[in-house]
């Protein structure tokens, strides 16, 4: 037991700050990304979620231009980025495509802009590779208070119009008949996904913050039946994975004498995969359970005998 016990978690693990900040932080973001998770993939709004990560890759690829803190960059042009696809975009489906696809070629084109300036200034060595594909090993502990603080708010803010949410991502027709704000709660669930993604964005990455966003959320509605199921088991599922993904990340450095670790995020990245996969083989075993027929309970076999005889 005591060998098991080594093999899975290499020396150093729980007492190594950066692994204990790198939990903390990973655990808000995995929170809050199942919470505005579940009611993205809900609404259809996961090309969305994907924009607003093109979003945060500008705002902290500009504000490393800028010598500020990456964390900044993403949450605050990606709620910029919120705004102006809800202002555009209306309530209608195909509208809300084409603005999620306005801002995204935007704020494509920043990230390349932002990035350029970065490389040619030489002024922070890989840049790039922080912003696009994340380093939460590397986040300094005094971020946290600022992760769990903003994290907090965009929960508060999808409490606050949590009914409504719930109705207008049911029919935006009948929750308009009974009086919900539609334009308004949708504002307040853009702005906290942008929130969201931004911090996805810290803990895997601007490209990569999507799979955390959408991952488990969309095995959680596979998995239940019930919204608030739903959103506990995403919960589970966000933190788990993440979790896991810090342990495996800090025990690639021990697996070969090369002793070059594999990034966090690729691991986070495939257990989501992965769990979305296994989601899928159960609900198909599930359903094809409900497909057979119940067997005939023996009494009713020998009645039917002697009615037959």
């Amino acid at each position: 037991m005591h060998q098991l016990w080594t093999w899975v978690f290499e020396p150093g693990l729980f007492s190594s700050q950066p692994v204990r900040v790198a939990a903390i932080i990973g655990g808000a973001v995995a929170l809050v990304s199942a919470v505005t998770g579940v009611f993205t993939v809900m609404r259809g709004q996961s090309f969305g979620g994907h924009a607003l990560g093109d979003v945060s890759a500008a705002g902290g690829s500009g504000a490393l231009l800028a010598g500020l803190d990456p964390l900044a960059g993403f949450v605050g042009l990606g709620i910029v980025g919120a705004g102006v696809m809800d202002m555009i975009g209306v309530q209608r489906v195909r509208s809300r495509d084409l603005a999620t696809g306005i801002v995204l070629g935007a704020a494509i084109g920043l990230s390349a802009l932002f990035l350029y300036l970065e490389a040619i200034s030489g002024a922070t060595t890989g840049a790039p590779a922080q912003i696009l594909f994340g380093s939460i090993f590397t986040v300094s502990p005094s971020a946290i208070p600022s992760v769990v603080a903003l994290g907090a708010i965009a929960l508060a803010g999808i409490a606050i119009v949590w009914r409504p949410l719930l109705l207008a991502t049911v029919s935006t027709d009948i929750a308009a008949a009974r009086g919900v704000r539609v334009r308004l709660t949708g504002l307040v669930f853009m702005l906290a996904l942008a929130v969201s993604v931004g911090l996805s964005s810290l803990a895997v990455g601007a490209i990569l913050s999507t799979a955390l966003l959408i991952g488990p959320a969309a095995t959680a509605l596979r998995l239940t039946k019930a919204v608030g199921q739903a959103v506990a088991a995403a919960c589970l599922i966000g933190v788990g994975a993440t979790w896991l993904g810090i342990l495996l990340a800090y025990d690639s450095y021990y697996w070969g004498s090369s002793h070059q670790g594999l990034p966090v995020s690729f691991f986070i990245v495939a257990v989501i995969f992965a769990g979305y996969l296994l989601s899928g083989l159960a609900a198909a075993l599930s359903a094809a359970r409900r497909r057979q027929p119940a067997a005939t309970p023996p009494a009713t076999a020998q009645a039917r005998d002697k009615v037959a005889a």
